[in-house]
């Protein structure tokens, strides 16, 4: 498998951020992982990090948000995320990362064009159907 550039970790646990992030640099799913605590943190490296034309081997690749964060919180992330240029928006698949979501949580997301959603703990089994599915092209890349 070829790496990603990049994993953002969008979890306002640090505990959560510490497993995470271990478990992809083991199955070494990305060349750089990065972690926010909230929402205007990952925000604030989307609009740093994916400009329009050139976008930084920092920008996410994929983006790991956790619904529930104080401030700005996972929907309100993806409601301020959809309002940036499309060309952003192109540069990184989001994934919401979760324990549970109220029904009427998972239809706001889903009218946000959430790229799909995973129940936490992350396991290598569910990384691994992620790659299959957002990212098949860095999978066959291993051949």
């Amino acid at each position: 498998m070829t790496p990603l550039p990049s994993v953002l970790l969008v979890d306002d646990d640090t505990t959560t951020n510490f497993l995470n992030q271990t478990l992809l640099t083991r199955l070494g799913v990305a060349k750089h992982i990065y972690v926010a605590l909230n929402g205007e943190q990952a925000l604030a490296r989307v609009q740093e990090h994916c400009a329009e034309l050139t976008p930084t081997p920092e920008c996410p690749t994929l983006i790991l948000l956790d619904v529930n964060m104080p401030g700005m919180n996972g929907i309100q992330f993806l409601e301020a995320y959809r309002q940036l240029p499309q060309a952003q928006q192109q540069a990184s698949v989001v994934v919401m990362l979760t324990t549970s979501m109220h029904p009427r949580d998972v239809e706001r997301v889903q009218q946000l064009r959430v790229d799909g959603f995973v129940n936490k703990p992350l396991t290598a089994e569910k990384v691994q159907e992620l790659l299959r599915t957002h990212f098949p092209e860095q999978i066959s890349a291993a051949g």
